[in-house]
């Protein structure tokens, strides 16, 4: 690479629910990004689970003198080296835009606001954010501490010497101990692991408590965010509902993990709602295609398009939004949560990902105008390519891009009298 060149930087941070993942897999290779937005692209990989966003007094570092959000603290120092070191490989230091998904979408709009990194970012993408969301169950600095107590009695050792436990006895320890009912939960407030807790330095409010980025930004959410965790090969498979009675059981579940408690007439209301808004808006309306809606609002297009219209209503910055919305194959279905990575990377056809996400025309088309759009706007342009039609930022009117088949249209979002459930019972405040 030529030292001299001043490239746009693109770094990527990746998803998977602040416990799984890594920048390394084949999904996100950057050659084709970068060649086609004539960019330098960055993958990197952060600590995840316990020992990546939780926290406990004994587990202080050194350097930062934090004991929380370890992974947030990779990710800030990451920014800190490319912005040091951009120039070594072609990029323009002053030229950063953070792109991620999922847990690592909410990282770049967390990121976009800590006085630590928000002077090295010129720009944010947040792909299908997953928000830190329900404060109810986002662990408590106390709950952090009065878990990782427990998990060093379990392992017979002091926390400072957790360290030296193997890996998976703590991941499993962990993962077992919030797949337990909430009132069997170490924690007393029967609270959820989602990522970062709050402290004063790195996460001092949750996302919808803080301002919004005041630098330009794209968000962009899936058609049926849901399917990713109601489809084959869910991360958390789950018996899908086939009549009313579990498809009851199954939307109390999810409203469960973001409300202190849930009644049955909101369990009965949210059903109904979810069921006349399929019917009336022509889309199924059978128990699997509610439930999977439910999960994709709730969990991450709920918080989206939350945000957009604080937004349109503010005018800090340019927002441009888009709903990504080409479908996979069968047996997969609809448009999942993190169906965006092979295509703003083009890796649609690699081995791994060709079966779900196939390889023809419209595939490569539609591959073809998402990186375009990440070019115009990694250059400091509006997002535009010549398959598309103009895409202005979001106003009153909350316009945004549908991306489909290589082309797009501009519509204002569908499926919103549905949101109104958890608009009422204040989901995520």
């Amino acid at each position: 690479m030529d030292g001299g060149a001043k490239l746009p930087v693109v770094v990527y941070i990746h998803g998977g629910g602040w416990s799984r993942g890594a920048g390394s897999l084949p999904v996100y290779d950057g050659a084709a990004l970068a060649e086609r937005a004539g960019a330098v692209v960055v993958n990197f990989n952060y600590r995840l689970g316990a020992f990546g966003f939780s926290g406990h007094p004994a587990l202080e570092d050194p350097t930062t003198g934090l004991h929380t959000n370890w992974g947030l603290q990779d990710q800030i120092a990451l920014l800190h080296w490319v912005s040091d070191n951009a120039k070594a490989f072609g990029g323009d230091p002053k030229n950063i835009t953070l792109v991620g998904t999922s847990a690592g979408g909410a990282s770049t709009w967390q990121l976009s606001l800590l006085p630590q990194t928000r002077p090295l970012l010129r720009r944010i993408i947040s792909i299908s954010q997953a928000h830190v969301w329900s404060p109810y169950l986002s662990l408590t600095q106390d709950d952090a501490t009065a878990v990782f107590d427990a998990l060093a009695a379990a392992q017979g050792v002091s926390v400072k010497d957790l360290r030296a436990v193997p890996a998976d006895r703590i991941r499993d320890w962990w993962v077992a101990q919030f797949a337990q009912p909430r009132h069997q939960r170490v924690v007393d407030s029967g609270r959820q692991y989602r990522g970062p807790v709050r402290d004063p330095v790195l996460l001092p409010a949750f996302d919808v408590h803080q301002p919004l980025p005041d630098i330009p930004a794209i968000s962009v959410y899936t058609s049926t965010e849901g399917s990713f965790f109601t489809g084959p090969n869910a991360p958390e498979p789950q018996a899908p509902p086939t009549d009313g009675a579990s498809l009851h059981a199954a939307f109390r579940d999810i409203l469960d993990q973001g409300m202190p408690s849930v009644s049955d007439s909101t369990v009965s209301d949210a059903v109904a709602l979810y069921t006349d808004s399929a019917k009336r808006e022509g889309r199924p309306s059978d128990p699997l295609a509610l439930w999977t809606e439910l999960w994709g609002d709730a969990l991450i297009r709920h918080d989206i398009l939350a945000f957009t219209r604080r937004a349109a209503a503010q005018r800090r910055a340019p927002l441009y939004l888009m709903e990504y919305a080409h479908p996979v194959k069968s047996p997969y279905f609809g448009v999942p949560h993190e169906s965006t990575s092979p295509f703003l990377f083009g890796t649609y056809a690699h081995p791994a990902n060709v079966a779900k996400f196939g390889d023809g025309p419209k595939e490569r088309e539609t591959s073809a105008a998402f990186m375009d759009l990440v070019a115009e706007f990694v250059h400091g342009r509006p997002p535009a390519s010549p398959r598309l039609p103009q895409w202005d930022p979001v106003g009153p009117d909350l316009r945004q891009l549908v991306l489909r088949d290589g082309s797009g249209t501009i519509t204002t979002p569908t499926k919103t009298t549905q949101l109104g459930v958890l608009d009422a019972v204040q989901w995520g405040k």
